[in-house]
C-alpha cells in the first residue's frame, strides 16, 4: 500500500536541507523584507504622521492602486469589409494535415479561427501510431516566429523569386562538378519523384539524406536482413513481455509514437498487463515506467543484448555477465520464451550487430509485436553518405550544394570540416525557415514556408500515408522546396496539381477531396525507390567491446526539444523535463557516486532555486566547456547523459539562446561515447520546478500496488477510503456524516469529471503544451521560473520512491527525528528509484477551500462542477492559493502580454496571432488556473442545442484530454449513466488526491499498478 512508501521529488530532499523543509511548510522560503518598506522601529516611532492621516493615505493609495489595476487596455476591433467565404466569425474551422519536419512526423488536425491556425489537435481518423507529443502540439507557435526568413536572399540582399530562380538556374547549369541535394528525411513520394526528375534534367545529381539524430545502425541492420532501408514497426498493445535495452521508446526512439500502443498494454485488464523490463544508463521516461529497471552503462548494455540473444536465438546456457546481472537477464529471457509471439526486445544501441541481434531475437520469438512488412519510413538518413559528402566538398568535387530542411553547420559532429568544405563549393543554397548557422554561410537563401502553409504528402509506413495542406496563406514571401524544383526543371505545374497527379488512382478508392478531408489513407507508394545499400559495410565490423575506461556518455534528445528544430519555441523551452523537472537548459546528468568522486553537487539556495557546478567534457580531441551538472538519481554508475538540440545562436532570439551544443561530441553519429570530465569553476543557476508545489508535505499523494495484490485482494486492502472520527468511531470520508458542507445539487444538467490514469501517463508533456495553446497561458522566462513563478495551469509531478515497502522499518522511523527518516530509508534508492508521474491541475473541488476564503467572491462553484475564476473580481489577495492544498493556482506577477520584458511570441503583432479568442488574456495581479476548458464544454452544449440533439459520450473534451493519445486523461459527464467517465469513477483503482481533507474533487486518479511477477 502506498502509505508504506516514502515519496520524494528531489535529491536535496534527502539531504536534511532546512530550506527544503521550509519549502514543504511555507509557500515562500525567504522572509518578506518588511523593514525595506516600513522602515526601522526608531524611524517609525519618531514619525509625526497621525493615525488618522496614515489611514487616509493608505485608503487613498490602495484605492488608486486598485483602480489602476482594474483598468484594462481598450482595443478596437474592425469588422470585415468583405467577409471571406467559408469563414464565420466566432466559429472555428478544422483542417486535416500532417507535420513532417524531418524529425517529427504525425497526422494532425489544425484548428483555425478567422483564418489563423491557433491549435494542433489529434486526428481521430488516423490509425497511424506516430509521434504527436509536446513538439507537435507546440509547432503552431513556430508559425508565428519573428525570426523566420521573410523573403529570398542572394548574398544577404533581398531579391524577388523571379531573380532568385533565374540566378539559381544559371548557377546549376554552369556548375563545375557534381550537384548535391542534402536534405532532411522527407518521407514523401511526390518529393522523391520530383528529385528523380530534377536528377534527369541536370544529370550529375546526388541526393544525400541527413538525419541530425541518426538511426543509421538500425536502418543498416534492417536493410541487411530485409533488403530495404526502413525501421521495424512495433505495436505494443498486445505485448505480454517487453524488454528494452538502451531504447527510450516512450520518447523519441526511432521517431516516437510507440507510447500509444504501450499504454494500452499497461492497463490491468482481466487480471493481466504487460511486464516491462528496461536496461538503460540514463533514467528515461521509458525506464521510469518499467516494472523493473536495471541501470547499466552503455558498454554493458551490449553484453546484456548479446546474452539475451544467446539465451533466445543462440541456444546458449551461459554468458559473460556478472552473476547478479546475468540472473536478471536469465529471468528476462525465461519470461520472453514464455510470452512467445507476445514478447519483444527493442534496443537503441548505435551498432549494426546489436540491431541485427534484436531482429534475430524477435524473429526467434515469432514476435507479433514487431511488424517488418509495414515498416516505418520516417527515418532515411545515411550517415556514411553524409561523411562522404563532406570529404568530397573538401576535395573540390562538388559544384553545387542545395541544402533543404537541415542545418549541418550546427548539427554535424564535424561541423568545422563541413564549413571548410562549403568554401570549396561553387554554388551553395539553403532552403530554411530561419537564417541559421548554415544559411549564414550560403550564397543563396530560399525562404521556406512553415508546414501549416504548405502542400505535401507523407509516407509513415509502407502502407500508411497522410496529406499536408495549407491552413493559412503564406505569412511571408516564401516558396516550398518542391515548388522550386518544379521551376528549375521548367515544369509550370503547381505543387498542388503535381501532388494530385502523383496520387491519381492511388488513393485506395478515395477521391482526392475525401483523402484531403480525412488527411490519412492506406495504400502503396506510387513512386519506387532504390535504396542505397552501400552504407552498411563500415559499421558491421564493430565489436561489442568494453568502453576504453573512464565515464561513458549517452547523448539523447529531450521530449521538449528533440533535435533542436523548434529551438526558438518558448512553449517548449519552458516545458519542464519529465525526469529532472528542469526548464530552459540542457545539462550533464551524473550518478551520485560519480558526482561525489568528482566533488560535484547540486544545492538548493535560500529562495528554493537549484544551483549546480560546471564541468568540461572531452571526447577524443573535442572539448565542450562549462556544461552544467545535475546529480540524477537512477543514472547508471560509470555513465553520464547529455541532451542534443541545445546551444543554437543563429536565428534564435537572445532570450532563448540557452544551453550547450552537444553535437560536436556526437562523433561518427554514435550516441554512446567515452568521455573525460573535468570540474571547472562557477555556479550554474537552473530554472527547476522540482521543489515547487510540494503540497505542504502532505502524504498519500501517489497510490500504487502490485498486479498480484490487485488481482487477489479486496479493493479496501490496496485502495482504502480515508477515514475520519465521528462520534468516537472511524467512518470513511465519503460518508455523509463526515461532511459539514451543504452539498450542491448535481443531479440537473451536466456535471463534469476528469480521470487521470497513472498507469497510462508517460509524462510526455503533450497535455501541458496543449493547455498552453488552448488557454493563452503565458511564458515567463528562465528568471521567473527560477522564482517558481511559472504559469503552467497543468503540471506533471514526478515522484521517486524506493522499490520496497517499509513496514519493517517503521519502528526505526519512529525513533528518528521527522526528517532524518528519509536518509535511513531512501538513500539506497539514489541508485535506482522507482518513478511515478502524476498530472495535477485544479481539482475543481465540490467543497473547495479556495471558495470560502476569497473576500471578493472571485472564485466560485459552477453548477457543472467547475471551480470558476471571475478575473474582473480578483484583487490578488492570494488567499485562495494559500488555502489550496493542491498548490495549483498561479498568480500573475506581471503583465506578460504586450510587455517587452517578456518577449516570448505573445508580445508582437505576429506572435499574438496564436491567441485563442475564446479565452481572455489575463491581466497583472489576478489568480489564474485550470478552468476545465469551460469554453469547450459550453461550445459542445450550444452546438447540440442548435442541432436539437442529445450529446453523445465522447463529445466533451478538454485540451489535455484531447492531447493525450495514450488515454491517460479522460473527461466526461458523470450525469450520463452510460459515459465512460462513470465506469472510471466506479473502478477499483479510483482514488482522490488528498481525499482525507474532504474537498470532494471532480478530478479522480486511477492508481498505479506494477507487474512485479518474476520468471
Amino acid at each position: 500500500m502506498s502509505s508504506n512508501k516514502k515519496y520524494w521529488k528531489s535529491v536535496e530532499e534527502l539531504n536534511n536541507s532546512s530550506i527544503v523543509e521550509t519549502l514543504k511548510n511555507k509557500e515562500f522560503a525567504e522572509e518578506i523584507p518588511v523593514d525595506e518598506f516600513l522602515g526601522d522601529k526608531e524611524s517609525l516611532e519618531s514619525s509625526k504622521t497621525s493615525r488618522r492621516d496614515f489611514l487616509k493615505y493608505v485608503g487613498f493609495s490602495t484605492a488608486a492602486a486598485s483602480l489602476a489595476a482594474c483598468e484594462g487596455p481598450v482595443i478596437k476591433s474592425i469588422p470585415y469589409v468583405v467577409q471571406p467565404e467559408r469563414i464565420v466569425p466566432g466559429v472555428a474551422n478544422y483542417y486535416a494535415s500532417a507535420i513532417s519536419d524531418g524529425y517529427d512526423f504525425s497526422p494532425v488536425l489544425v484548428k483555425t479561427r478567422e483564418g489563423r491556425p491557433i491549435k494542433i489537435e489529434s486526428n481521430k481518423l488516423a490509425t497511424i501510431k506516430a509521434g504527436s507529443g509536446a513538439r507537435v502540439n507546440a509547432s503552431v507557435l513556430s508559425l508565428y516566429d519573428t525570426k523566420r526568413v521573410k523573403r529570398p536572399m542572394i548574398e544577404g540582399r533581398n531579391v524577388s523569386w523571379e531573380e532568385f530562380d533565374k540566378e539559381v538556374k544559371g548557377a546549376l547549369e554552369g556548375a563545375d562538378g557534381e550537384i548535391v541535394l542534402l536534405t532532411q528525411t522527407f518521407a514523401s513520394p511526390s518529393t522523391t519523384r520530383l528529385i528523380q526528375e530534377f536528377s534527369s534534367k541536370y544529370g550529375n545529381v546526388r541526393h544525400v539524406v541527413y538525419d541530425a539524430v541518426s538511426e543509421d545502425a538500425a536502418l543498416n541492420a534492417f536493410a541487411s536482413k530485409y533488403g530495404k532501408r526502413a525501421l521495424p514497426n512495433y505495436d505494443f498493445s498486445d505485448a505480454e513481455v517487453i524488454i528494452g535495452v538502451g531504447a527510450d521508446f516512450l520518447g523519441d526512439w526511432q521517431g516516437g509514437g510507440h507510447d500509444v500502443s504501450y499504454a494500452e498494454s499497461r492497463l490491468p485488464k482481466d487480471g493481466k498487463m504487460s511486464r516491462h523490463i528496461q536496461f538503460e544508463a540514463n533514467l528515461t521516461q521509458t525506464g521510469a515506467k518499467a516494472d523493473k529497471r536495471v541501470p547499466v552503462k552503455p558498454s554493458d548494455q551490449k553484453k546484456v543484448l548479446a546474452a539475451l540473444h544467446g539465451y533466445i536465438a543462440g541456444g546458449n546456457s551461459t554468458s559473460e555477465l556478472p552473476s547478479g546481472l546475468d540472473d536478471v537477464v536469465v529471468k528476462a529471457a525465461s519470461q520472453l520464451r514464455k510470452a512467445g509471439s507476445n514478447g519483444v526486445v527493442v534496443s537503441g544501441i548505435p551498432d549494426v550487430k546489436a540491431q541485427q541481434m534484436v531482429l534475430e531475437i524477435n524473429e526467434a520469438l515469432g514476435s507479433s509485436v514487431m511488424d517488418t512488412d509495414n515498416a516505418r519510413m520516417t527515418r532515411q538518413g545515411n550517415a556514411q553518405a553524409v561523411k562522404q559528402l563532406v570529404e568530397d566538398m573538401n576535395a573540390g568535387s562538388v559544384g553545387a550544394l542545395l541544402i533543404a530542411g537541415v542545418n549541418p553547420a550546427y548539427s554535424l559532429p564535424n561541423a568545422a570540416e563541413f564549413k571548410e568544405g562549403l568554401k570549396q563549393v561553387g554554388m551553395t543554397l539553403s532552403f530554411t525557415e530561419k537564417e541559421d548557422e548554415t544559411a549564414k554561410l550560403c550564397k543563396f537563401v530560399a525562404a521556406a514556408p512553415h508546414y501549416l502553409e504548405s502542400w505535401g504528402d507523407v509516407q509513415f509506413t509502407a502502407k500508411q500515408f497522410a496529406l499536408t495542406q495549407p491552413t493559412i496563406r503564406p505569412l511571408f514571401d516564401t516558396k516550398q522546396f518542391q515548388e522550386c524544383l518544379l521551376s528549375w526543371t521548367d515544369n509550370d505545374t503547381s505543387y498542388h496539381d503535381y501532388l494530385k497527379e502523383t496520387w491519381a488512382g492511388q488513393l485506395s478508392g478515395k477521391g482526392w477531396a475525401r483523402a484531403l478531408h480525412d488527411g490519412v489513407f492506406e495504400g502503396s507508394s506510387p513512386v519506387s525507390v532504390t535504396a542505397d545499400m552501400s552504407a552498411g559495410t563500415t559499421s558491421e565490423t564493430e565489436s561489442l567491446s568494453e568502453g576504453q575506461g573512464g565515464l561513458e556518455m549517452v547523448l539523447y534528445t529531450k521530449t521538449s526539444m528533440g533535435d533542436g528544430k523548434q529551438f526558438n519555441n518558448p512553449w517548449l523551452q519552458e516545458m519542464p523535463d519529465p525526469i529532472t523537472r528542469t526548464t530552459w537548459d540542457n545539462y550533464l546528468m551524473i550518478s551520485k557516486a560519480d558526482a561525489d568522486a568528482l566533488e560535484l553537487e547540486n544545492e538548493i539556495v535560500s529562495n528554493g532555486a537549484l544551483n549546480g557546478n560546471y564541468v568540461n567534457l572531452t571526447v577524443g580531441e573535442i572539448t565542450l566547456k562549462n556544461v552544467p551538472v545535475i546529480v540524477q538519481p537512477g543514472q547508471a554508475k560509470g555513465s553520464v547523459g547529455l541532451a542534443l538540440g541545445y546551444g543554437k545562436k543563429e536565428g534564435v532570439q537572445e532570450e532563448m539562446q540557452v544551453g550547450v551544443n552537444a553535437y560536436p561530441l556526437y562523433k561518427d553519429f554514435k550516441s554512446f561515447q567515452n568521455v573525460k570530465i573535468e570540474k571547472t569553476g562557477g555556479v550554474h543557476e537552473f530554472a527547476s520546478v522540482q521543489m515547487q508545489s510540494t503540497m505542504a508535505g502532505r502524504e498519500e499523494v501517489v497510490r500504487e500496488t502490485t498486479l498480484e495484490i490487485f488481482n487477489t485482494k479486496d479493493k479496501h486492502a490496496f485502495n482504502p477510503v480515508p477515514e475520519v472520527s465521528y462520534n468516537h468511531e472511524e467512518i470513511p470520508t465519503s460518508d455523509k456524516n463526515a461532511d459539514i458542507w451543504t452539498s450542491f445539487d448535481r443531479s440537473v444538467g451536466h456535471h463534469f469529471n476528469l480521470s487521470i490514469d497513472l498507469n497510462a501517463c508517460t509524462g510526455c508533456g503533450a497535455c501541458v503544451i496543449s493547455c498552453h495553446s488552448e488557454n493563452n497561458v503565458p511564458v515567463v522566462g528562465k528568471e521567473e521560473v527560477r522564482k517558481f513563478r511559472d504559469m503552467h495551469w497543468l503540471r506533471i509531478d514526478r515522484y521517486y520512491s524506493a522499490g520496497d515497502t517499509f513496514k519493517e522499518e517503521q519502528k526505526t522511523l519512529e525513533e528518528l527525528p521527522a526528517f532524518e527518516n528519509y536518509d535511513v530509508i531512501e538513500n539506497p534508492s539514489y541508485d535506482n528509484p522507482e518513478v511515478a508521474f502524476q498530472p495535477v491541475m485544479c481539482q475543481h473541488c465540490n467543497h473547495a477551500p479556495c471558495e470560502t476564503v476569497c473576500p471578493v467572491a472571485a472564485t466560485s462553484h459552477g453548477r457543472q462542477g467547475q471551480n470558476q475564476m471571475i478575473y474582473n473580481r480578483c484583487v490578488g489577495t492570494r488567499y485562495c492559493a494559500n488555502n489550496c492544498p493542491y498548490k495549483v493556482r498561479r498568480f500573475n506577477w506581471f503583465n506578460y502580454a504586450q510587455n517587452d520584458e517578456f518577449d516570448y511570441h505573445m508580445n508582437n503583432d505576429l506572435g499574438r496571432m496564436v491567441l485563442n479568442p475564446d479565452v481572455v488574456v489575463r491581466s497583472r495581479g489576478v489568480m489564474e488556473k485550470c478552468s476545465m476548458c469551460i469554453q469547450r464544454t459550453q461550445k459542445t452544449i450550444l452546438d447540440a442545442k442548435r442541432d436539437g440533439r442529445v450529446i453523445e459520450d465522447g463529445e466533451f473534451s478538454t485540451a489535455c484530454s484531447d492531447a493525450c493519445d495514450k488515454g491517460a486523461i479522460k473527461f466526461g459527464d458523470v450525469n450520463n449513466e452510460d459515459a465512460e467517465i462513470v465506469k472510471l469513477k466506479e473502478n477499483d483503482r479510483k482514488y482522490y488526491l488528498l481525499e482525507y481533507l474532504g474537498t470532494q474533487p471532480n478530478v479522480m486518479y486511477q492508481m498505479k499498478v506494477r507487474n512485479t511477477s518474476e520468471a
